[in-house]
């Protein structure tokens, strides 16, 4: 018989060497019980363990893990998706931005922008960056599992074989290669030329402090691609200073990323531009703010923009040294927050661009591209 006056029940998880069951903590304020570990008490109910001399810890219901997925399909499916980073948008937006830069500033003055090639690109630019994710941690196996932040990630906990990785890295590249080849041939040689730095990017962090130039090379390719495919060629009087805006700006924002890993990077032997720059970190983001901010200006004035243009730079401007006036370099959260925001700057840019554009007549835009013709 048990003797004694519930005063609380929580519920919880227990593991146990077979299953995963919920069980519920018994506060008693009587300390004169007795019972048989394991005694059935009713049909379902099991007594598990005694927690001290005043609690039970009883099993009320036989379950599969919380976390657990319900059906097959999604247990197959979900370390894939976890691979590719689906669950996180911010990575190929931040690969998209310059693309969409690229297709506005490329398009008719007086027009919108092509809406059939930014939907090209943004399905691009989600399948490149899951490629993209998949060769990183193809790479960094070994790493990955002695940092906090990746811990967990599938090819670290055996989710997912290598043997699994390679195969959805093809059909990742696949599909990516169907999207390429609906654009015009001076466009596909330059898109898969982009696949050696996308391929050499995870090695840089073994060699080098500035993996993140690497990173900024790799992820803006867009602002090259997007003219390209427009207008078969690239003006490198517009996409040069374009392409450098946006290297500048990844720098800025990955190494605001690369802060949160900042401790266990160092205790590794891993290399970024966050361990490299310490604690002078918000001198080197306010340098890579102003470089991006004077590349995107030099673009404007060598494009004939209008004023959309430039007040999208100033907001993007006010943007980026906002997030280093109010930056907490020992706060891996707010480091998170901060990369995250920087998804506005993308949009803030793309508006700017393509309502500069619309603005734009066409004989503005003529004699800017005569201008841009070498005598």
């Amino acid at each position: 018989m048990i003797n004694q006056t519930l005063a609380r029940s929580v519920g919880t998880k227990l593991k146990l060497p077979v299953i995963h069951v919920y069980y519920k903590t018994l506060s008693t304020i009587s300390r004169n019980t007795s019972l048989c570990v394991y005694q059935p008490i009713l049909t379902n109910t099991n007594l598990a363990r005694c927690c001290s001399v005043s609690s039970k810890v009883l099993i009320t219901k036989q379950t599969k893990p919380v976390d657990q997925p319900k059906n097959t399909v999604i247990s197959t499916i979900k370390p894939y998706l976890e691979l590719m980073r689906f669950s996180r948008p911010t990575g190929w937006l931040l690969l998209y931005w310059p693309c969409t830069w690229s297709i506005a500033l490329a398009s008719t003055a007086g027009e919108l922008p092509d809406f059939q090639m930014l939907g090209l690109f943004g399905l691009g630019a989600v399948m490149m960056r899951g490629a993209g994710c998949t060769i990183n941690d193809m790479w960094d196996k070994d790493i990955d599992k002695k940092v906090e932040r990746t811990k967990n990630r599938p090819l670290v906990i055996k989710s997912l074989s290598m043997f699994d990785a390679w195969v959805f890295l093809a059909g990742q590249l696949g599909l990516s290669l169907i999207v390429l080849l609906q654009l015009n041939l001076y466009t596909i040689v330059v898109g898969a030329s982009s696949l050696v730095l996308v391929t050499l990017y995870p090695l840089m962090k073994r060699i080098t402090y500035w993996p993140q130039f690497v990173l900024g090379l790799t992820f803006n390719w867009g602002a090259l691609l997007g003219w390209a495919a427009i207008h078969s060629s690239i003006d490198f009087t517009a996409c040069l200073p374009l392409y450098a805006a946006g290297v500048a700006w990844t720098l800025f924002y990955d190494t605001i990323y690369g802060l949160q890993d900042r401790k266990d990077d160092n205790k590794h032997d891993i290399y970024s531009t966050a361990v490299l720059f310490g604690s002078k970190s918000k001198f080197w983001l306010s340098s890579f703010a102003t470089m991006s901010l004077s590349s995107l200006i030099t673009c404007g004035v060598n494009t004939g923009q209008t004023w959309p243009y430039y007040l999208a730079v100033g907001a993007a401007g006010a943007h980026m040294f906002n997030q280093v006036r109010t930056l907490d370099i020992y706060n891996p959260k707010d480091c998170g927050n901060k990369f995250v925001s920087n998804n506005h700057i993308g949009w803030i840019m793309f508006l700017g661009i393509a309502l500069s554009t619309l603005l734009q007549t066409s004989d503005e835009s003529d004699n800017e591209n005569m201008n841009l013709i070498p005598n």
